[in-house]
């Protein structure tokens, strides 16, 4: 969650600011404070699409499991780079904080031009999340044979925990080297935002367009307080403004809740369980293997028979590699029983909710504590105040 944004500018659009990141991992994104949102007339009556939006049944005894994922952030952002190991030559393609499903596709098309650079045929893939998945697909479909290694499998990855939001410039890097980033990441973000607009209209929705609301007790483009604990992040959107929908401010009156102020925004939503079987049975299908194995020390790697490996092990690189420069980013989400009619998101400045069709993801913003904490153990009292919270914003909901 992008929540250094979010808690700067409250409810801004979703969809280009930062993913779900993986994960219990994404972050909010926000529409830019130079690119003002489109107003809604005041004179605009309720709008019956919003008037009749689902109830969200918000109850601690509909909680189904409570989920914790380290986020992978690098100051400098995704290490996508090549380097010898002994004979073999191996591409790095992990450290992308809140951001891998979103920049995936990106991110493992740059990885493949180095993978090629060495003229191998067979090449294998370290890792089965988000970059080992996309990384391994875009190898077979340039022609290449391909085998991932991984010591877990979805839906038993990290990656599976994230929020399942586009937030492309989730804890991608620090502000500090977000210049030196910049073209990369666009270059990452639009390859990426192409192939899923390319998956939209599949069986199961594996990826889907959304609307939401932002909710604020103050006017919007007001900072708040940044987290504590966490450092300035660097944000991209401006760029890619042309890629995704604007937001829309909602006057009083036009909407169902109690907040004076309301934006509805528009973004993706990956449905994770569904989007990862997908990947999963495209790349059996195409004659990918996987073999479940455990790397202690990056000299195991040596034992592989393919030359050339893509290095996607996220969090795990940093004991994989010894890369002190990976800080762990704790996300925790809990997931309630799936209501399909429920088909909108919320946020606050403190709480967010995506409404995925595995289940309603429910994450607590703003929170600190987080940053350079590696514990994965569950806390489940946060996550059942995080639900009684959105049950106490849906009761005030004005309804029909």
């Amino acid at each position: 969650m992008q929540r250094r944004q979010f808690l700067r500018q409250a409810g801004t659009t979703l969809a280009m600011a930062s993913t779900a990141g993986l994960a219990a991992c994404a972050q909010q994104p926000v529409t830019s404070a130079n690119t003002p949102p489109t107003v809604v007339p005041p004179a605009a009556r309720l709008l019956p699409e919003v008037a009749e939006l689902a109830q969200i049944k918000a109850k601690v005894d509909r909680i189904t499991g409570v989920y914790v994922c380290t986020r992978p952030f690098r100051a400098a952002g995704p290490r996508i780079e090549m380097e010898r190991l002994g004979r073999k030559t191996i591409v790095h393609n992990y450290g992308h904080g809140g951001s891998g499903w979103s920049l995936s596709w990106g991110s493992s098309t740059l990885a493949l031009r180095m993978a090629q650079t060495t003229g191998v045929r067979d090449i294998g893939v370290i890792g089965c999340g988000a970059l080992g998945l996309t990384s391994a697909l875009l190898a077979q479909r340039a022609g290449l044979s391909v085998r991932i290694y991984a010591k877990d499998l979805p839906p038993n990855v990290y990656s599976m925990r994230a929020s399942g939001l586009w937030t492309p410039d989730s804890r991608i890097c620090d502000a500090g080297h977000a210049p030196a980033l910049a073209a990369r990441w666009e270059e990452m973000t639009r390859t990426s935002y192409a192939m899923y607009q390319s998956m939209l209209g599949l069986p199961g929705k594996p990826i889907e367009w959304i609307e939401g609301y932002s909710l604020s007790d103050t006017p919007f483009g007001q900072p708040h307080a940044p987290v504590s604990d966490e450092p300035e992040y660097g944000e991209f959107n401006d760029s890619v403004r042309d890629l995704t929908p604007r937001s829309v401010e909602l006057p009083p009156g036009s909407h169902p809740f109690s907040q004076p102020y309301v934006r509805r925004y528009t973004t993706l939503m990956f449905n994770i369980s569904t989007y990862a079987r997908m990947l999963m049975s495209d790349f059996l299908a195409a004659g990918g293997k996987i073999e479940v194995r455990e790397f202690a020390h990056s000299d195991d790697l040596l034992k592989l028979p393919e030359r050339t490996l893509i290095n996607a092990t996220g969090y795990g690189a940093r004991a994989l590699f010894n890369d002190d420069s990976i800080i762990p980013v704790r996300g925790q989400t809990a997931r309630l029983i799936p209501q399909p009619e429920v088909t909108y998101g919320l946020n606050t400045r403190h709480l967010s909710m995506v409404p995925r069709s595995d289940g309603l993801l429910v994450q607590v913003l703003g929170d600190a504590g987080n940053f350079n904490n590696s514990d994965t153990t569950p806390d489940r009292p946060a996550s059942e105040a995080a639900v009684r919270q959105l049950a106490e914003l849906c009761a005030n909901m004005r309804r029909t």
